[in-house]
């Protein structure tokens, strides 16, 4: 496909209109939609709909195509694999994908020390099965969670979210022993390491505590990039105290960051990491990689899912890991990541509105606020629905709604992401 944005209808399209109202009829309104255009096919970093209109992707499935879409490698390895076998389940017969990826986790991730992987569905998956080892290797139950985290849908990945609308509202009860912690804030001064630390003390028995779990970079809580020194502190803290450092690294994950992994870029060595998103290069697959002594603290059997693994999604994850080594992605992403902060923080000295720009790597976001600081979702709103009408494809996120954010693939032209950005600066302008 032709990287070139091209629209030929409005967006969304009459055809795209015509299976939204077959949409209506067959699946719930809970299933949100960002943008009512249906793909007919992708590739690198262009989305085509059903109308034949081309745009161009600065999400990235949220951050899950890294190596962009339909890389001719990962199709391949996803083609050879699926005319071998598709499943077998690796806990009935086991298979060498599901081992080399393991192998492949246990290099990238950081650390020197001997690693375990299992390998699950998704983020949610991974998260809850990292707070599942750490009970069981800690002997304790109560789990350290912070004020923008999100880790999912799931009853404990809903349990560890802080958003409510539209993630938590009506779900309840949820699962017990979560502690929320204040998460550094730098944009808004809060969440200091010290703040941090006294709230946890005076909050919890330290000694029940099994695991905090923390996104390097707070992902659907607004891109928010910790002060520096906060997260290597909570490490500090967790080895002190016998806690098991969890870092979710679903979205911040293989070169997202401008690093493999975004613990690296403060120097910090997780006990478990959580990954998904990035690692199958567009297909369904995420892991628990850990210290070996830590993951095999729990009992035979108590880890494993029936698709979890599956050797399709193994393949691709190799593929993709291959990939992103290949094609120097971990530096592109931070190529692209300054390229996109010069942008925009020229935009935020030239406008109003634009309350800070962060982000590290090609994880960039802008932060839109009232003239009194309060947040602005609703002009973010406003900004992401006219990029999606100029044919470019960004999406929002914080706490607050405010926040949008750019996840363009780590192999997206640079005259591509700058044509997106101009339609960026255009909205705002708006």
């Amino acid at each position: 496909m032709k990287q070139k944005r091209k629209l030929v209808t409005e967006i969304p399209g009459p055809r795209s209109r015509a299976l939204w109202e077959r949409r209506t009829r067959a699946v719930p309104a809970a299933v949100g939609t960002t943008l009512p255009i249906f793909v007919q096919r992708a590739q690198g970093g262009i989305v085509e709909d059903v109308d034949g209109n081309r745009l161009i992707d600065l999400g990235s499935g949220i951050a899950v195509v890294n190596v962009g879409h339909a890389h001719p490698a990962v199709v391949e390895a996803i083609a050879q694999q699926a005319a071998n076998f598709v499943h077998t389940c690796f806990q009935v017969t086991p298979y060498e994908g599901y081992v080399a990826v393991c192998e492949q986790l246990a290099a990238r991730t950081p650390g020197n020390h001997e690693k375990r992987s299992v390998l699950v569905n998704s983020g949610a998956e991974a998260v809850e099965n990292a707070v599942k080892i750490a009970r069981a290797a800690t002997g304790r139950p109560a789990v350290i969670a912070f004020d923008q985290a999100f880790h999912g849908r799931t009853l404990l990945g809903l349990s560890l979210t802080a958003k409510v609308v539209p993630y938590k509202k009506s779900f309840g009860p949820y699962a017990p022993e979560i502690y929320r912690a204040p998460f550094s804030y730098p944009f808004r001064g809060t969440g200091r390491l010290a703040e941090t630390l006294e709230w946890i003390e005076a909050s919890v028995d330290v000694s029940q505590i099994a695991c905090v779990v923390v996104e390097p970079i707070a992902g659907e809580g607004g891109f928010v990039v910790p002060e520096p020194r906060w997260l290597e502190g909570i490490a500090q803290w967790c080895r002190s105290n016998g806690v098991v450092f969890v870092a979710d690294e679903v979205q911040t994950g293989f070169g997202r960051t401008g690093a493999w992994f975004a613990s690296e870029h403060e120097g910090v060595v997780p006990d478990l990491v959580a990954t998904a998103k990035g690692l199958g290069g567009g297909m369904p697959i995420a892991g628990v990689t850990g210290r070996a002594e830590i993951m095999d603290a729990v009992h035979a059997g108590g880890l494993g899912s029936t698709f979890g693994g599956n050797p399709v999604s193994c393949a691709a994850a190799l593929a993709a890991i291959d990939v992103i080594e290949k094609e120097q992605l971990v530096e592109r992403a931070q190529m692209l990541g300054n390229r996109m902060l010069e942008r925009l923080v020229a935009l935020q000295h030239d406008t109003t509105g634009i309350g800070d720009v962060r982000g590290r790597g090609a994880m960039v976001a802008i932060e839109l606020v009232n003239d009194d600081g309060t947040p602005d979702a609703e002009r973010a709103k406003r900004v992401c629905a006219d990029c999606h009408t100029q044919g470019v494809i960004v999406l929002t996120a914080g706490t607050s709604g405010n926040v949008v954010r750019l996840l363009p693939p780590l192999v997206l032209d640079e005259s591509l992401l700058d044509e997106g950005l101009d339609a960026l600066e255009k909205a705002v302008r708006g």
